[in-house]
C-alpha cells in the first residue's frame, strides 16, 4: 500500500496527525474516508499491516454503532466486521496512517513522531526510528 492518511477533517486528532506529518514532510496521500469509504479489501490490508482485527478498528462508542445494534460480543465474524467498517465509515477509528508498508492509528503521537521518512533530511530525521520495533 502507498504511503496514506485515512483521514476525516472534522477530527481534531485527525487535523493534528495530518498537519505533523506535513510539518515533517512525509509524503502521504490523503483519503478522507467518510466520502470515499474503504473497500473491503482494502480494510483487510489495513488491518493485516495493524495487526489488528476488524473489531478492533471499530468505534464502539459512536452512536452510530448503537444506533445499529451492533455489539463487541455479537458473535460477528471478521467478515461481517469487514462489512460493518465498509457499509459504515463513521465507524473506523482515525486516523490511520499507513507508512513503508506499516499502519498505526494515527492518534498514538508518539508513533507518529517517530515514524521513517522517505526524505532523510535532518528535519525529517526527527521522525525515525520506532517503526522498526513496532511490529
Amino acid at each position: 500500500m502507498k504511503n496514506t492518511i485515512y483521514h476525516n477533517p472534522r477530527c481534531s486528532k485527525s487535523r493534528e496527525t495530518l498537519k505533523l506529518l506535513q510539518e515533517h514532510g512525509a509524503d502521504v496521500a490523503i483519503v478522507e474516508y467518510l466520502g470515499q469509504p474503504l473497500s473491503k479489501v482494502e480494510l483487510r490490508k489495513i488491518c493485516k499491516l495493524l495487526g489488528k482485527k476488524p473489531l478492533e478498528l471499530v468505534r464502539t462508542k459512536e452512536d452510530l454503532f448503537s444506533e445499529l445494534g451492533l455489539s463487541v460480543d455479537n458473535g460477528y465474524s471478521d467478515e461481517e466486521w469487514f462489512d460493518v467498517l465498509a457499509g459504515n465509515p463513521k465507524l473506523m477509528e482515525r486516523p490511520i496512517v499507513v507508512y513503508g508498508g506499516k499502519a498505526a492509528i494515527g492518534f498514538l503521537t508518539s508513533w507518529l513522531t517517530n515514524i521513517r521518512c522517505v526524505n532523510k533530511s535532518p528535519a525529517r530525521e526527527k521522525i525515525a526510528t520506532i517503526m522498526a520495533s513496532d511490529t
